[in-house]
């Protein structure tokens, strides 16, 4: 039990005590529907009452000159209008900081479906005082309608949407929870980045876990202490629903506002290494081979071959694990092919063809095709030919293998081709 908890049983002791010394009977705990219970004893806050009915709500200030792990709150009000141009493929091209909304969950149930309620929704957002958290709280279902009509107020002064995993479930799960009190949900208004891609792109090669919380310590520096566990705060509202005992809710409270204050700083890094992936400085420059190695392949299938090559290069040049490494030299091989660095190819295939890895085949398969089709040099392909069936053998190769001996034996018989001087000569 955490001091706050503590507190407050400590009060509801003392309250008991009172009463019995002033000749009334302990009290009861209120286990009426649609009582408060303690939350707006615990919990800083209002009770709002919509044309739906009545909710709490808290919010909480992050002042600018607070630090979040290693990032600085301060930055966010001062990230770039098209930071998210690049991340959202075009959708996306402007948006001032002050335009985004931050957005966090939490449920009855993970699974989603018809049947799980967001009791509490929390929504984030960037000023000129530094980053504030808005809690929308529901005491019981009765007032779901009007936290949900809260919520849509809410977001209706954003423009931009920022989730982590949002798209997959908070989204659809809070469309069908507007659906299900006939009204309509703000999100069509509202471009939607769910961040959990992008970092999935960046760091999945080098993280075991993208989860939010992991992220956080990795690239934020920041552990949680006495953070409760996300499987179990759907078994702690219900708890609350029967006990009307808010203290145990208080750590829920605090776990949604890290996710979404985690959500905000990490959106002022993973955007920025897309935009401008070779200039990054501070706590955004990639430092692990296998993050740039992520970077480059995103560049690679948007198209910026040159900025991949690149890329690839530089985390080759900082070191890759063995599982790792042997694919981004094959893939910065074929990036040169494409790029037309036919030098840089071929020496890139043939360091890659001197180790036991498992592209050796490939390397050589590459290094046949280039002597066959560039250089017109058959006795070096079939070399590399019989090189790539004595690592492993298929059909296909003994194909190439025939081919080029013939070709070979052709070669042999044919005269050569005319040169400059016998040109002039004759």
């Amino acid at each position: 039990m955490t001091i706050t908890e503590q507190l407050a049983q400590l009060r509801y002791t003392i309250a008991g005590i009172d009463r019995k010394y002033a000749g009334l009977a302990p009290p009861q705990p209120r286990v009426e529907r649609g009582s408060a219970g303690f939350v707006e004893e615990l919990l800083s806050g209002e009770v709002v009452e919509t044309p739906l009915g009545k909710h709490f709500e808290t919010e909480k200030l992050y002042p600018r000159h607070q630090r979040y792990g290693s990032y600085e709150i301060s930055d966010l009000i001062e990230l770039p209008d098209d930071l998210l141009d690049s991340l959202s493929g075009g959708a996306i091209p402007s948006a001032h900081p002050t335009t985004w909304a931050f957005l966090d969950t939490e449920t009855t149930g993970l699974a989603g479906g018809s049947g799980t309620c967001a009791f509490l929704i929390g929504v984030g957002s960037i000023d000129h005082e530094g980053f504030r958290v808005r809690q929308f709280f529901m005491r019981d279902y009765c007032e779901e309608p009007s936290v949900l009509h809260s919520v849509a107020a809410w977001l209706a002064r954003f423009d931009v949407l920022i989730t982590y995993n949002g798209k997959s479930f908070d989204q659809p799960l809070l469309e069908t929870r507007f659906t299900m009190c006939r009204a309509r949900h703000p999100f069509a208004a509202l471009e939607h980045l769910d961040l959990l891609h992008g970092a999935r792109r960046l760091f999945k090669l080098r993280l075991e876990s993208c989860r939010l919380v992991n992220l956080e310590y990795q690239i934020l520096g920041l552990e949680r202490e006495a953070d409760v566990p996300g499987e179990l705060i759907p078994y702690y509202y219900f708890e609350y629903l029967r006990t009307r005992h808010a203290f145990r809710l208080l750590p829920v409270f605090y776990h949604n506002v890290l996710d979404i204050v985690s959500l905000a700083c990490l959106t002022g890094l993973i955007p920025a290494a897309f935009r401008d992936p070779e200039n990054m400085q501070g706590n955004m420059k990639i430092r692990h081979g296998e993050d740039l190695l992520g970077l480059a392949r995103w560049l690679q299938v948007s198209g910026r071959l040159e900025e991949a090559h690149r890329l690839m290069r530089r985390a080759v040049d900082k070191g890759l694990r063995d599982e790792h490494l042997f694919r981004a030299l094959f893939e910065t091989g074929n990036l040169e092919k494409k790029l037309g660095m036919e030098h840089a190819a071929l020496a890139t295939f043939t360091d890659l063809s001197l180790s036991p890895n498992p592209f050796r085949v490939r390397a050589y398969e590459e290094l046949a095709k280039h002597y066959e089709h560039r250089e017109r040099n058959y006795r070096m392909a079939l070399e590399c030919t019989r090189a790539a069936r004595g690592v492993e053998d298929s059909e296909p190769l003994a194909g190439r293998q025939r081919r080029l001996e013939i070709k070979c034996v052709q070669g042999r018989f044919s005269a050569p081709p005319l040169t400059k001087q016998s040109r002039k000569s004759k």
